[in-house]
């Protein structure tokens, strides 16, 4: 009885056949979307205590479904141990986490907790194709990418100690060190220039012209990676369905 009350739940609930499955799943993004407009509402002061009333009562609504649908999805899971600690997992534990970790505290120190239920959005990948198929492409090119992630860090450190040298002495407050500088390597390298720093002399100025290229590649370069991975990603359910 217990075996085929979980197959068909879990047919519920990993399923996308089936009308139940396409019920619960429009039922979790509604209440993904229920959610993201509560956090975005608690952030307004204006509200009278009625209003902070009703939406502490659509919290701990949108609390309860998701800590069921957890409970539910680790009841069903065919490995419980490979399902709380997969990426899905993961997500589902930390929409619900802050709630709870809140509970019986002052909620003001534990306030940026609650920021962590933005995650929820992220719950809409078990649901679109395409952000699953975003999510594999990053983890097919995640070697480049690290590998990638490695050489900016080098070079946004490179960029720093060269500004550093070339304009410390005539800027000492702006670049006062190696560290400070650091701000000025990163906005420059990512092509933001916000202006609040910035060379003066001929030399600060040449190398900053060379960084400014550097920046060019830094920001194309990964989104070739990424590219490739999506279009690898799509190869391999092509693959698949060809299989099927």
């Amino acid at each position: 009885m217990l075996i085929s009350l979980r197959s068909q739940l879990n047919e519920v609930v990993n399923g996308n056949s089936s009308v139940p499955s396409k019920l619960f799943h429009s039922l979790v993004l509604i209440m993904v979307l229920v959610a993201l407009v509560s956090f975005s509402l608690d952030t307004v002061g204006s509200m009278t205590p009625e209003q902070e009333r009703t939406l502490e009562i659509v919290e701990l609504f949108c609390v309860g479904f998701f800590t069921l649908e957890y409970l539910l999805r680790i009841w069903v899971a065919q490995s419980r141990f490979k399902y709380l600690f997969s990426f899905h997992g993961i997500i589902d534990f930390i929409t619900i986490a802050p709630f709870y970790i809140a509970l019986g505290f002052d909620h003001r120190p534990l306030r940026a907790l609650r920021l962590l239920r933005v995650f929820a959005v992220l719950k809409l990948l078990r649901y679109s194709v395409s952000l699953d198929r975003m999510v594999r492409a990053f983890h097919i090119g995640k070697g480049e990418l690290g590998l990638f992630l490695g050489l900016s860090v080098f070079v946004i450190y490179l960029a720093a100690v060269g500004i550093y040298y070339f304009e410390s002495t005539a800027q000492p407050d702006s670049f006062s060190s190696i560290p400070a500088s650091l701000w000025w390597a990163v906005v420059t390298l990512t092509t933001v220039g916000y202006g609040d720093m910035y060379p003066i002399t001929a030399g600060g100025r040449s190398f900053t012209f060379i960084i400014l290229f550097v920046g060019l590649g830094l920001v194309a370069v990964p989104a070739g990676i990424i590219s490739s991975a999506l279009s690898e990603a799509r190869r391999q359910e092509e693959d698949v369905g060809d299989r099927q």
